[in-house]
């Protein structure tokens, strides 16, 4: 099992941590990431679920959904993005960035059919998502 890393929002009201070993991290292309994010590329890192915990600030967790795929969660305070939740899916997606003291190494990108931003480093280009998260399983060339 891996190790834990605490994490929190833009302010700090809101503190995460995160424990074991996560089931992916990556890039995603999508419009709804790049949206929420105001990004143009989200870099994410998949979680199972009970790898997740809010240590401080529970209440001040504000969620917004735009499908019944995504739970985005952020600070009601900062604003700050923290994770989405995929019920979907069974994971979390905790954003890169809200854990600074984990090793981001990211496999692949999702949802590369969407990308305003190509980017050339020799890792899988998904068309959506790979067909055991639920995709077509599509590739796309860099």
């Amino acid at each position: 099992m891996g190790d834990t890393h605490k994490g929190k929002c833009f302010c700090g009201a809101v503190e995460i941590e995160v424990s074991g070993d996560p089931m992916g991290m990556g890039y995603c292309h999508c419009d709804s990431c790049r949206s929420a994010a105001s990004t143009l590329v989200h870099t994410w890192t998949a979680w199972p679920i009970n790898a997740v915990k809010v240590t401080r600030g529970a209440d001040n967790i504000g969620m917004f959904s735009k499908t019944p795929n995504s739970e985005r969660q952020f600070c009601k305070t900062c604003g700050g993005n923290i994770m989405a939740v995929h019920p979907t899916m069974g994971m979390i997606d905790v954003c890169a960035g809200t854990i600074p003291t984990f090793s981001y190494e990211p496999g692949l990108h999702v949802n590369y059919g969407e990308t305003v931003h190509p980017m050339k480093d020799g890792l899988p280009k998904f068309k959506d998502f790979p067909s055991e998260m639920g995709g077509s399983g599509d590739m796309l060339p860099e």
